[in-house]
């Protein structure tokens, strides 16, 4: 977990708490089995290798990911492969959101971006990350991968 406390680490000040409560919500809430790693440059939560040998893509030596964070310039953004690929769960979420956090969603196709980190959902975040268990992830996945990249 060395090489996420360095990105932790590197977060602005300003912000750094914030991104780490955003971490450590998802990693409280994941289902068993997703592994934290750095992934293309930002902390994840990937299947490990160990219980999905194809790998993303089928590229053997690359975790299937699931929900990756970033701190970007204006904002911290959450990457959520589920939301991408589920209709029905990005409806709930984005349902959810608008009831609760008073700001609007900026949100793209597997992108939420939270400017503001004083609204940042954490309840929220932690029951998206309780929707899907591993088995369920690497289901969804196989089933529609052609359309999750």
């Amino acid at each position: 977990m060395g090489e996420i406390e360095d990105y932790i680490m590197k977060v602005d000040e300003k912000r750094r708490p914030a991104f780490r409560k955003l971490f450590e919500t998802i990693a409280e809430h994941l289902p068993n089995g997703f592994q934290a790693v750095m992934q293309y440059g930002m902390p994840s939560f990937v299947v490990p290798l160990a219980t999905y040998p194809d790998g993303y893509l089928k590229r053997k030596d690359e975790p299937l990911p699931y929900i990756s964070i970033a701190a970007q310039k204006n904002s911290i953004n959450l990457y959520h492969m589920g939301i991408y690929g589920d209709e029905n769960l990005k409806e709930w979420f984005i349902s959810r959101y608008q009831k609760e956090v008073p700001t609007k969603l900026d949100m793209g196709k597997s992108c939420i971006r939270m400017r503001n980190i004083n609204y940042i959902p954490y309840e929220l975040i932690g029951d998206l990350s309780e929707k899907m268990t591993v088995d369920e992830w690497i289901r969804f996945y196989e089933n529609r991968n052609h359309n999750i990249c």
